[in-house]
């Protein structure tokens, strides 16, 4: 049911509460005007503290890990509608967007920190598909030993579209 305008509502799910207020346009706190990239003041990127380079080989060189890590859709969604709404997009559908790790789990990026996931578009001509096959190519380089973790990570926080050239993978 639609909440009255000023109505304060707050979604709960697993235990995480996201909050937002209803009623008269509300100006957007992400900006769009980034995009294909999230907005680096609402999502920064946050690294998991459980992978680093001397962990590639227990971490995300196993084949299955990040099954082991990625958070259930039962926490994304929530972070995924609040952000719909953060980012001000006048398309409210959900299955439009991923809520996608701006540092891939696949490279180490926190599961769960919301300053790594953001809503995704599927739309435009950069979108999430394109963003899994960049996070793939750059995990192999780094499980081979052609780049580092860290150059990788910092060549898809600074700017996915440009990171396979950025490392010289691509």
């Amino acid at each position: 049911m639609p909440a009255a305008a000023g109505t304060a509502l707050a979604l709960t799910c697993s235990g995480l509460i996201v909050g937002f207020t209803a009623g008269s346009a509300q100006a957007s706190t992400c900006s769009q005007s980034y995009l294909p990239l999230p907005d680096p003041s609402c999502t920064p990127g946050v690294y998991n503290s459980a992978v680093t380079q001397s962990t590639i080989n227990s971490t995300i060189c196993v084949s299955g890990w990040t099954a082991t890590v990625r958070p259930p859709t039962s926490y994304t969604n929530a972070l995924k509608a609040q952000g719909i709404i953060d980012y001000g997009y006048s398309d409210t559908n959900m299955s439009d967007y991923e809520e996608d790790h701006m540092i891939p789990l696949e490279l180490g990026g926190s599961p769960r920190d919301p300053g790594n996931l953001w809503p995704e578009p599927h739309y435009g001509t950069k979108t999430s598909t394109t963003k899994d096959g960049v996070e793939t190519k750059l995990k192999n380089a780094v499980c081979k030993g052609t780049i580092t973790l860290s150059a990788a990570r910092t060549a898809i926080k600074n700017n996915w579209t440009t990171a396979l050239q950025v490392t010289g993978i691509g």
